[in-house]
């Protein structure tokens, strides 16, 4: 059957007429109950079962349901002694019994089987099963009956029977469909009230058994409690018969204490249903233990305190071990309907304290099960006010009813909470205590997944921010400003990156990235990019080159993950930037002659992953004071508005006049939060990574620039020209070591040169930065010289002098280059 049809289904005709009319009695029929548990072993066998299968109870508790239950899902032969009919070839429901055993089914199933009972030949049944979900170890709970049963003396009338078939329907669709939720934990005996109706409400909001007698014609499966049980209402009826026959008056008080013991089944089952609802609506931990407190006052308690160990307040790893008197629990809440304030002062929330061996909550926490008070002694409430230094708790606990619940996931004990009633209400008893205990089962799970989803969002974040650099404010030509802003819904911690390298001649590659995704996973990668990107950037690499290689290796990473990436490198001597995309965003740049920005027209690329595409690289000039701003989509892009309302409201604020660069960035983020708030889109979700640079420029009188033929006494020249412009512009400090230094690597490179002149440059910028470049495409690495050793000085030299020192290979060979801090004015 299917049930999305049945939902549209008109309910029954009932006892109105028709087919069901003469078969409303037949779902009054022996029910078999059989329940399942994770090991596919049986732990519950009903006396119907034994009936219907011919298996006692002891011979069945521990065996393979497999081996004991219909399994076959063939459909029996038309057989004209029983009502299937012409239409008995539609009764198959799909899957067999076996693969609900086998726990391939998360639905519920139902079907018709022919099973081999001993001593009675072949016996036909129809059966439901019902996967279940919870704490406990029960997975799937089977209703059968025997389809002979179905067959009435004074059914004479078959021909308006077109078949028998099992199946689900809304319990609301039927009058007195309730008493199935009524009656189903008296054949559960071996349950706990808790567990039964957690299974009664599984059943319910699965789908009502039904029997179909025909396309339209339904009747609720009504199940027979068994002879006790009709002996019972025989009983009361020939009390009632006897009382009407003396004149007494009739007596109802045996239904009334039935129905008040239903009635409270079904309050409580409302009331976990209720709170099931009410909890767990987000992954958020301070939200959820909110929700937590909140739904049991005031319906089933006065007073809830909720206390959490350290480890699950903090978001870390799972705590471990059982706890003890040393054990720090976080009271995280307190709601309560006494007057405001109350409580506030004495019991404030976040608070942390141990408790003792001797009260209700050490042996809550210690066993793992619920504790009652029924009512909190003058004795008791002085042992729990001991806790409490110079704050008397007695007088709003004491003459209360206490109920004390552990709050557990994994069989740990994460926290508990304290249950208080009025003095004036009624005490807690066994069936709350039960309740209780299922509520906090409920509670524990939602907690821990909060609890595991903040602590995989802490790790995400710790992880991002040891990722993120900590770029200086200041780089060779230009100054920098970043901002990144983690997202604000589930998963917020994201793939987004930036990042600044410095680079050989001065100059400074700038790269914004964006792995897709979020989540530990994302921020990993983008870790493992961030640095390869950073890596071929030291080796000075063309931007479409080093775009290549980083998706190179994004494949050999493996396919699961995408990203987009803007690397530019900005040359302040040339007054250029050289640029390559790769799926990003483009960037904005902002003329400093005019304020006009404009989104720099670059070749998309295709993102980070997808191999085998090519990259371009564009060069675009620049003047000292423009503005370069790079970004990723999360600041542009909202769910719902187009891309292009957003990077226009980019370009509109970055050309805003600022006084710093800090604020710069600030309003470019107000100006699009505003942008999509007006629109009606609500706040951004994403995480964002934002990068202004604004481009400085060396001026030209600040560089120089020479060179030398191979001749070993052009030492001596690059020394003296060396000094002379150190001179010239002031810093005559550092004419001894930067001569001394040059006269070093000007010798190497006429002794390692091949056929080009040596390239000496001086740049003075933030640092003063000199060049030694020559043919020879060998990297010098740095020795360790003896006293005797010809080679093997000169970089000990620079490395002992130089502030900063490295090498690197050019188009025609390679540069030697080393900095000196400016001395201050």
């Amino acid at each position: 059957m299917d049930r999305g049809t049945e939902r549209d289904t008109p309910p029954s005709r009932g006892a109105g007429g028709g087919a069901a009319a003469g078969s409303a009695d037949a779902g009054r029929v022996p029910l078999a109950v059989v329940v399942v548990d994770r090991d596919g072993l049986v732990s519950h066998w009903s006396t119907g079962a034994r009936r219907l299968f011919g298996v006692a109870k002891d011979e069945a508790i521990g065996q393979a349901a497999i081996d004991l239950l219909p399994v076959s899902g063939a459909l029996p032969e038309v057989d004209d002694d029983l009502p299937y009919g012409d239409h008995a070839a539609y009764d198959g429901l799909g899957p067999g019994l076996e693969t609900s055993l086998d726990g391939g089914l998360s639905y519920p199933a139902a079907g018709r089987a022919r099973l081999t009972v001993p001593e009675r030949d072949r016996v036909d049944v129809l059966w439901w099963a019902y996967p279940l979900v919870g704490p406990g170890r029960e997975r799937l709970l089977v209703l059968a009956a025997d389809a002979e049963a179905l067959r009435r003396p004074e059914q004479d009338d078959r021909r308006v029977v077109e078949r028998i078939a099992p199946g689900f329907a809304l319990h609301t669709d039927f009058p007195g469909a309730e008493e199935l939720a009524r009656g189903l934990p008296e054949i559960l005996p071996s349950m706990s009230v808790g567990e039964s109706s957690r299974i009664v409400a599984q059943v319910l909001e699965l789908g009502y058994p039904v029997l179909e007698f025909s396309q339209n014609d339904r009747v609720p499966v009504t199940p027979d409690w068994g002879v006790a049980r009709r002996v019972e209402r025989r009983a009361r009826r020939e009390r009632t018969s006897r009382a009407a026959a003396d004149g007494s008056p009739r007596s109802d008080l045996d239904d009334e204490g039935e129905d008040l013991e239903y009635a409270a089944v079904r309050e409580r089952l409302e009331f976990l249903n209720e709170v099931s609802g009410k909890i767990g609506t987000s992954l958020d931990l301070s939200r959820t233990i909110i929700e937590v407190s909140k739904a049991v006052v005031p319906r089933f308690t006065d007073v809830a305190g909720t206390y959490l160990r350290e480890q699950v307040v903090a978001g870390e790893g799972f705590p471990e071990g059982v706890p003890d008197t040393t054990t720090m629990w976080h009271r995280v809440a307190v709601e309560h309907t006494d007057e405001p304030g109350r409580w506030d002062d004495v019991v404030p929330v976040g608070e942390a304290m141990p408790f003792p061996a001797h009260t209700p909550f050490f042996q809550c926490m210690t066993t793992g099960e619920p504790v009652l008070v029924p009512r909190i002694s003058e004795q008791l409430g002085h042992a729990i006010a001991s806790q409490f230094d110079k704050r008397d708790i007695r007088p709003l606990i004491t003459g209360r009813s206490m109920l004390v619940v552990p709050l557990k996931a994994r069989d740990v004990v994460l926290g508990f909470m304290i249950l208080l009633r009025h003095p004036e209400r009624a005490e807690f008893n066994d069936m709350d205590r039960v309740t209780g205990a299922e509520l906090a089962a409920r509670a524990g799970l939602v907690l821990d997944n909060a609890r595991m989803y903040t602590y995989q969002e802490n790790v995400a974040e710790t992880l991002q921010d040891s990722m993120l650099p900590h770029i200086p404010p200041r780089m060779a030509g230009c100054d920098i400003a970043t901002r990144y802003l983690p997202g604000t819904l589930l998963g917020r911690v994201g793939g987004d990156w930036f990042d600044c390298v410095k680079l050989p001649g001065a100059r400074t590659a700038l790269v914004v990235g964006d792995v897709m995704g979020h989540g530990l996973n994302s921020a990993a990668m983008m870790g493992q990019l961030r640095t390869a990107v950073q890596t071929m950037a030291a080796l000075d690499l063309p931007p479409a080159q080093l775009l290549r290689n980083l998706d190179d290796l994004a494949q050999r990473l493996g396919d699961t993950y995408l990203a987009t990436c803007l690397y530019a490198v900005y040359d302040p001597i040339a007054s250029e930037l050289r640029l390559a995309n790769a799926g990003h965003i483009p960037p904005v740049l902002v003329r400093a002659g005019d304020g006009r920005s404009e989104l720099l027209d670059l070749p998309t690329g295709a993102p980070i992953g997808v191999g085998g595409v090519p990259f371009q690289a564009v060069r675009v000039r620049v003047e000292p004071g423009d503005r370069l701003v790079m970004c990723t989509d999360g600041l542009v892009e909202v769910r719902g508005e187009d891309i292009g309302v957003g990077l226009a409201t980019l370009c509109e604020s970055a050309a805003h006049p600022a006084a710093s660069m800090d604020d710069a960035c600030d309003t470019i983020i107000r100006a699009l939060a505003a942008t999509f708030s007006e629109a009606g889109r609500g706040g951004r979700k994403d995480d964002v990574a934002l990068l202004m640079a604004r481009l400085g420029g060396i001026a030209p009188d600040d560089v120089a620039e020479w060179t030398f033929p191979l001749d070993p006494a052009q030492a001596g020249r690059a020394r003296a020209v060396v000094r002379e412009q150190l001179h010239d512009w002031g810093l005559p400090k550092l004419a001894d070591p930067a001569e001394l230094m040059v006269s070093e690597l000007v010798t190497n490179a006429v002794r390692h040169s091949h056929s080009r002149p040596v390239a000496l440059r001086l740049v003075r910028g933030d640092t003063l930065l000199c060049e030694v470049d020559d043919d020879d495409h060998e990297l010098p690495t740095l020795l360790s010289a003896g006293p005797g050793d010809e080679y093997g000085r000169g970089l000990r030299v620079v490395s002992t002098l130089a502030r900063e020192w490295g090498t690197s290979r050019t188009g025609g060979g390679k540069s030697v280059w080393f900095e000196l801090t400016l001395p201050r004015r």
